[in-house]
């Protein structure tokens, strides 16, 4: 009786050992990028470009990927997140990507160069839904003011890229090119707005 007792005893320590030393899953961090782009041929270019501020949805606001299941679900994946914030993010490749459309202007995020005269750009995420099966939809309204100029170029961007395969990378990928399409748009307003 005793010895099954101790031996009982030592298999529930070594359940508990071998518990503990489980590890639990690693989570993958993910990171929005530039797309590569032909530079912009204008007759007037912008000699600074500053992104004031760039919001997102709460929904989406947090560190985890949010995919929608359906019209009414979302799940939140606590083992994919986001490398940063992805308002920063968002922020980061749209000054890259202006970067690459206008590469004599110098693009700035806010603070930088905020008493100069510069283009400057709000950007306004209003929808950024991931679906694995669907790809990304990108609702955005921007808005550019213009040195020296009274009044702004506002406009609605509505974009759904597909995924180009299984899985997160190619997922963000699908935000990444959905981001430059934005960026595009908006270049195209800086230069009609700049032969005012």
């Amino acid at each position: 009786m005793i010895r099954r007792l101790c031996l009982l005893i030592v298999t529930v320590h070594l359940l508990v050992i071998a518990g503990a030393c489980a590890r639990s899953p690693q989570a993958d961090f993910y990171t929005l990028s530039a797309e590569p782009m032909a530079r912009l041929v204008a007759p007037v270019t912008p000699a600074a470009i500053v992104i004031d501020t760039v919001t997102v949805p709460d929904m989406v606001d947090r560190p985890q990927l949010v995919l929608r299941v359906s019209q009414s679900q979302v799940r939140v994946d606590e083992f994919a997140r986001w490398a940063g914030p992805l308002k920063d993010q968002i922020a980061g490749v749209l000054a890259a990507d202006l970067g690459e459309l206008f590469p004599d202007s110098r693009v700035f995020i806010f603070p930088q160069l905020a008493g100069k005269p510069a283009v400057r750009l709000s950007v306004d995420v209003q929808v950024f839904d991931s679906s694995a099966a669907e790809g990304a939809v990108l609702v955005a309204l921007w808005s550019v003011r213009y040195p020296d100029v009274k009044g702004a170029t506002d406009g609605k961007f509505v974009v759904h890229e597909q995924v180009s395969g299984p899985g997160y990378d190619a997922l963000v990928d699908a935000h990444s090119r959905a981001l430059a399409a934005l960026s595009r748009e908006i270049s195209n307003a800086i230069v009609s707005g700049m032969k005012k």
